[in-house]
């Protein structure tokens, strides 16, 4: 005797707690978004099962692609905790095409990932919509991405972020570190805020210290402290590339996890260290308030924080005045920050007494 069918429950993706419909919804909602960031070489068309780009379209001969991928780490969660989604696709655009500016590389395409456990789509699009602003801030095109729903793998409410950018340079125009020579000067680019490193300790002290990010902030009444800890990470590639391009730029470190102690011996050769003046910029509010929150020592400040530095720029010491101005014309704070000297390959920050609220003269020190 055979079972009869109609007593057996019959299984749906949607009951398992994945909607095609919903996902099919969302990628029609975010093609207009996409289609915003076309550029020369992309027509950031979505729905393909990938993206093609034309770099002879994008303007180069014999381009070298240097890719880079990165996420936004527990960034993300004070933006869920606190309904903050529109801004954090910046976040992730910033820490791919930053990255790839670093190594003289424009960037040309960008896809993401976003992964939750019942995909909202109204917070799914907040969260595109951001990344196709990075995407134009950035000048690279949204091509792709994936968006995944995965019941069971992250709680109510949770997504994860990461990021995919593919950019290029002109064989001989990359930056490698090896134009760097002693007597360099090293100049900072203001950063915007946290960026995207640290927030593990950012929550940590926002819970143990019992904070209020709704109320406005301790250090800037004008602004609520969920806004300047959410505030994006600055995208430098449009004031930078017409200057590296012109071959003013001896090497650029992208200021990241491990501050600027451990980032700045990324870009060195053998044979030469750099020293950085702490007292050479105002340590901003946000960053002063962190420290004085956690009783912070100046010199883990310098390998967990950007310190309101987001860029680093060697440069020839004839160079400083006129990058300077070019770069302030071009909507950046510059700081001449210290210098690169003979010694063994690493970086010193160095402080004094008051410096970044030091007790008594101070410094850092990061090698290889």
């Amino acid at each position: 005797m055979s079972d009869d069918k109609s007593t057996k429950p019959s299984y749906t993706y949607k009951q398992a707690g994945v909607s095609i419909d919903a996902g099919n919804a969302l990628v029609k909602a975010i093609g207009p978004l996409a289609k915003s960031t076309a550029r020369p070489g992309a027509d950031a068309d979505l729905g393909g099962f990938g993206g093609f780009f034309d770099p002879r379209a994008a303007g180069y001969s014999d381009p070298l692609l240097v890719a880079a991928n990165d996420g936004v780490g527990t960034k993300v969660k004070l933006a869920i905790d606190h309904d903050r989604h529109d801004r954090i696709g910046i976040d992730l655009v910033a820490m791919c095409v930053n990255d790839l500016i670093v190594q003289g590389a424009e960037p040309l395409f960008f896809l993401d990932y976003f992964a939750t456990g019942k995909l909202d789509n109204g917070v799914a699009e907040r969260v595109v919509a951001g990344i196709a602003e990075g995407c134009r801030i950035a000048g690279c095109a949204l091509i792709g991405g994936e968006t995944a729903e995965m019941p069971g793998m992250y709680g109510d409410g949770d997504y994860d972020l990461a990021g995919f950018c593919v950019g290029a340079v002109e064989r001989g125009e990359q930056l490698t570190g090896d134009k760097i020579a002693k007597g360099d000067v090293l100049l900072g680019l203001a950063s915007s805020g946290i960026h995207s490193n640290g927030y593990s300790l950012v929550r940590r002290l926002a819970e143990d210290k019992a904070w209020k990010p709704d109320r406005p902030a301790l250090f800037d009444q004008d602004v609520l402290l969920i806004d300047a800890l959410i505030e994006p990470t600055r995208i430098y590639v449009k004031s930078l590339l017409p200057l590296i391009r012109a071959g003013r730029i001896h090497a650029l470190a992208h200021i990241t996890g491990g501050g600027l102690l451990e980032n700045v011996p990324r870009v060195l050769p053998a044979g030469l260290h750099a020293r950085i003046d702490a007292g050479s910029w105002l340590q901003p509010p946000l960053m002063a308030f962190l420290q004085a929150q956690g009783n912070i020592e100046p010199a883990e400040m310098a390998r967990t924080f950007n310190c309101g530095i987001g860029m680093v720029l060697a440069v020839s010491a004839n160079e400083v005045d006129g990058l300077t101005r070019d770069l302030t014309a071009a909507g950046e704070t510059v700081h001449q920050i210290g210098g690169i000297e003979a010694g063994e390959r690493g970086c010193t920050v160095q402080g004094s007494r008051d410096d970044w609220n030091a007790r008594e003269s101070w410094e850092a020190i990061h090698l290889g």
